[in-house]
């Protein structure tokens, strides 16, 4: 169980300024995404926070507003006109593992009418191990199943991890 200790230091924590931040851009194919990922360090592991903004939707509620979110092996944002985000690479692995254990597999963000919050503790990494690297949004939810990445979907947005 929480104590009210740990959720007010998590709530201080998140006033401080981040130790790494990534800033989210859409592809040509979906210009209006923009989003910012905030890294905190703590002796307990990484605290990722994002916002992001413009991701596409739908109004049928059975249809899929869930993307795949990554942190991939990459240190930049470029491509080509079939994969606008080919340099980001695969996503984040240096133990060699199977996905889902990559380091860099994260939860899904949940769209809502094209926002999505989001906010994860994970001991995978460390935020100097991470910076540089890429933080990608896939157009569909990751399977947590298909290797070698969870069959998410094209890479819609991107952003490189730098130091605050």
């Amino acid at each position: 169980m929480i104590s009210s200790l740990q959720i007010s230091d998590m709530g201080t924590l998140l006033k401080k300024s981040p130790d790494a931040i990534a800033k989210l851009s859409g592809s040509s194919d979906f210009p209006d995404i923009k989003g910012i990922v905030y890294l905190y360090q703590t002796k307990r592991g990484v605290i990722l926070a994002s916002r992001v903004t413009g991701l596409p939707y739908e109004t049928n509620p059975c249809n899929s507003n869930v993307f795949g979110f990554h942190i991939h092996q990459g240190t930049s944002c470029t491509g080509n006109p079939e994969n606008p985000f080919a340099a980001t690479g695969g996503h984040y692995n240096p133990g060699n593992c199977d996905h889902p254990h990559h380091a860099g597999d994260l939860p899904p963000l949940f769209g809502n009418n094209g926002l999505a919050l989001m906010s994860v503790l994970t001991n995978r990494f460390t935020v100097a191990e991470v910076i540089g690297h890429t933080v990608v949004v896939h157009r569909n939810p990751d399977d947590f199943t298909t290797q070698p990445a969870g069959n998410s979907g094209p890479k819609i947005a991107c952003g490189i991890i730098r130091r605050r």
